[in-house]
């Protein structure tokens, strides 16, 4: 999960395993799997990065687990 701000100022938190494309045009558009589309104040470049370090912890509390048994 990404925090992110809608063009109105309000946060809120996105599934980013529903990104299914990001545009900038010149508002960053979001499509989601589910239809859904949300426009946003990040800049696409920080999406990616915002749900690349979400992997990175969700994936390094997996490996830290491994071989403990």
């Amino acid at each position: 999960m990404i925090i992110l701000t809608k063009l109105n100022g309000i946060q809120f938190v996105l599934n980013c395993d529903m990104i299914e494309t990001i545009s900038e045009n010149p508002d960053t558009t979001i499509f989601l799997t589910n239809g859904n589309i949300h426009l946003v104040k990040e800049s696409m470049k920080d999406i990616i990065e915002l749900t690349v370090e979400y992997r990175r912890r969700i994936f390094s509390g997996l490996l830290s687990g491994i071989g403990d048994k």
